[in-house]
């Protein structure tokens, strides 16, 4: 992420940023994305840990067997009980 900052982007794109690492890590890059949110990067993130996201995008897109099943505001996504059953499997 350091690295990818140094270009001065406009889009960060994050894929995985927080597999396999300890939990206290995973934190403090959530830490990270947050701050570079603040500043205006727009920032594109894949990853399958959908509860770390909540407090970090504005928009979320779930795809399910290749397609969009939700495509919304992360508001909407937490508030509705029904995507999390039927596409987060929690």
């Amino acid at each position: 992420i350091g690295r990818a900052l140094m270009t001065n982007p406009d889009l960060l794109l994050l894929d995985e940023a927080t597999e396999g690492l300890a939990p206290i890590l995973r934190k403090e890059i959530w830490s990270v994305i947050s701050q570079i949110k603040k500043d205006g990067i727009a920032t594109i993130i894949v990853d399958k840990d959908v509860k770390a996201h909540l407090g970090v995008c504005d928009q979320c897109l779930i795809l399910a067997k290749g397609r969009v099943v939700y495509s919304g505001e992360t508001r909407e996504l937490a508030e509705n009980p029904e995507i999390h059953v039927g596409y987060l499997g929690v």
